[in-house]
């Protein structure tokens, strides 16, 4: 099936209210960049929510110790030099001069180490790390070092990772905020300075060149690697949620680049001589649904269990990015297709026809009683609507009692993180996707974290996965990696801490007069437009 998500009459009001505001004050030659992100930034700290849009903001404010390159390799980015000992449990981090807050003060080891401690309490990988540190001290202004119980050579991909959440490097002050608490106050280090004035929720973000940037001195911008060249005074995302709306903003050059284009305007966009549609990440968008553990009736792993046998995941993808089979996959597991875990275990679940009537009768001797079920849909979210009225659809006729409830995916990031029961403002079930890379091995994949209350939202409790993990970690070779990569996703299947439901490929879209747009995710220095 082929679906268009029509939004909200008021979204378009609101789309063509941001795009008539008149612009601050600015002179004359300023460079702006006009960008319209996949999404309303709701959430601004890129620690405490795993969102791609609040991660893209954090890319643009925050820099990193490390950063990795289109071939997955970490590099020194704001570290000048590492040196680790003969035992490799000594790791000793040099900053490079220069290093500067927006708030005019100088880049300290200190906040460093209370940044990357902070970090280290929220994400996957940097759990692994902590896991594994004995201590994390700065003995100096421009020195970090890292003692650990046992060699930890993935220590640079860790703090240099591109995925959610990767580490972003704050002040001691921010830093010390409790990792389950929001941090407001944007001061990074990177290119570019959030400017909270210019915020207009719901519609508007600004940002602006950091004069004190001082970029890695050679090399090219490869994904988080290189010099970071703000070519643009300004950078102005603005939230559109309304398709055509969109479309025509960026070919009559109100706008430069949509994130994000909907699958079904894309032959639009193909068409239009000025336009340039590119898949910046080779490595896909795997998708799931994503129970919440702690109640009712996703509590049951045999009830989660069950729902397998409704799941079509190229009804999910059809949805999403229409008929074009270059535009998604289905036979999609706990692993993306062509990753190294990749396998084929478990996978016959998605195998044959969908029969309803079992999947009923496989509820009700789980112990399925009628609860009703707390679905969160985006509104303005155009890949995740169609995914979210495909899966509430399934679980309506598999017999679950769905309570649809769909709002801007602001309110689903922010309502997520919420443990209070589904009655009182809590959910069952959301939908989301990633990039592919976060799901490539254990150490960052969030939705196959077992550790409970100290995990992602849904909090899957399942010690038996976070043994997995952890002889994954210790694993002496890949052949040993592969093994562990099967056991987990034949556990997975097991306890289904969430059902894939495919992979679809995002095209953006930017006008042929900008240049220096790099693979990965939308990064926004190095990018040039022409006069």
């Amino acid at each position: 099936m082929k679906r268009r998500i029509f939004l909200q009459a008021g979204a378009t009001t609101l789309a063509a209210a941001a795009l008539a505001r008149p612009h601050i004050s600015q002179a004359a030659g300023t460079r702006i960049l006009r960008y319209i992100p996949q999404a309303d930034l709701a959430v601004l700290d890129p620690v405490w929510t795993t969102a791609y849009v609040t991660r893209n903001h954090g890319l643009m404010v925050f820099d990193t110790l490390f950063g990795v390159d289109a071939s997955f390799n970490p590099q020194p980015q704001m570290v000048s030099g590492v040196d680790t000992s003969a035992d490799g449990k000594t790791w000793t981090l040099t900053l490079r001069d220069g290093l500067k807050f927006h708030d005019g003060t100088p880049v300290l080891a200190r906040d460093c180490v209370a940044s990357v401690q902070r970090w280290g309490k929220r994400d996957s990988f940097g759990q692994a790390l902590m896991a594994v540190t004995d201590e994390l001290s700065a003995p100096d202004d421009k020195t970090l070092v890292f003692k650990l119980k046992q060699p930890f050579p993935l220590l640079p991909s860790a703090l240099g990772k591109i995925s959610t959440n990767f580490c972003p490097i704050m002040p001691e002050r921010l830093a010390k905020t409790d990792a389950f608490t929001q941090v407001t106050e944007m001061v990074g280090s990177g290119p570019y300075r959030f400017l909270a004035s210019e915020r207009v929720p719901g519609a508007r973000l600004v940002y602006e060149r950091f004069d004190g940037y001082v970029p890695r001195p050679a090399g090219s911008p490869d994904w988080l690697t290189g010099p970071k060249i703000a070519n643009f005074d300004r950078v102005e995302w603005t939230v559109i949620p309304d398709a055509t709306t969109a479309v025509a903003a960026l070919q009559t050059g109100q706008q430069d680049w949509w994130e994000q284009p909907t699958f079904d305007l894309l032959p639009v966009l193909k068409k239009d001589p000025n336009m340039k549609l590119e898949v910046l990440d080779p490595s896909g968008s795997p998708s799931m649904l994503r129970f919440n553990h702690l109640f009712p009736p996703f509590d049951n792993p045999a009830i989660r269990r069950a729902i397998l046998g409704a799941v079509d995941q190229s009804d999910f993808m059809t949805a999403v990015a229409g008929t074009d089979p270059g535009g998604w996959r289905d036979g999609v597991g706990y692993f993306p297709p062509g990753s190294p875990l990749a396998s084929d275990v478990g996978m016959k679940v998605f195998e044959g026809p969908r029969d309803y009537e079992k999947v009923k009768k496989d509820l009700a001797a789980a112990g399925y009683k009628g609860e009703k079920a707390v679905v969160m849909v985006a509104s303005d979210f155009p890949v995740l609507n169609a995914m979210g009225m495909v899966g509430a659809d399934m679980l309506q006729k598999a017999g679950i009692a769905v309570d649809l409830q769909v709002t801007d995916w602001g309110s689903i990031v922010q309502r997520r993180a919420s443990k209070k029961p589904p009655s009182e403002g809590g959910w069952n079930v959301f939908f989301t996707s990633f990039n592919g890379i976060d799901q490539y091995t254990p150490a960052g994949h969030l939705g196959l974290r077992g550790n409970g209350a100290n995990g992602w939202f849904g909090w899957c409790n399942d010690p038996k996965l976070e043994e997995l993990r952890a002889a994954w970690f210790a694993a002496p070779d890949t052949a040993a990696q592969k093994a562990i990569g099967r056991e987990i996703q034949a556990r997975a299947f097991d306890t289904v801490p969430y059902i894939p439901v495919g992979e679809y490929f995002q095209p953006t879209a930017y006008n042929k007069s900008l240049s220096g747009i790099v693979k990965g995710c939308p990064i926004f220095w190095g990018v040039k437009k022409a006069a």
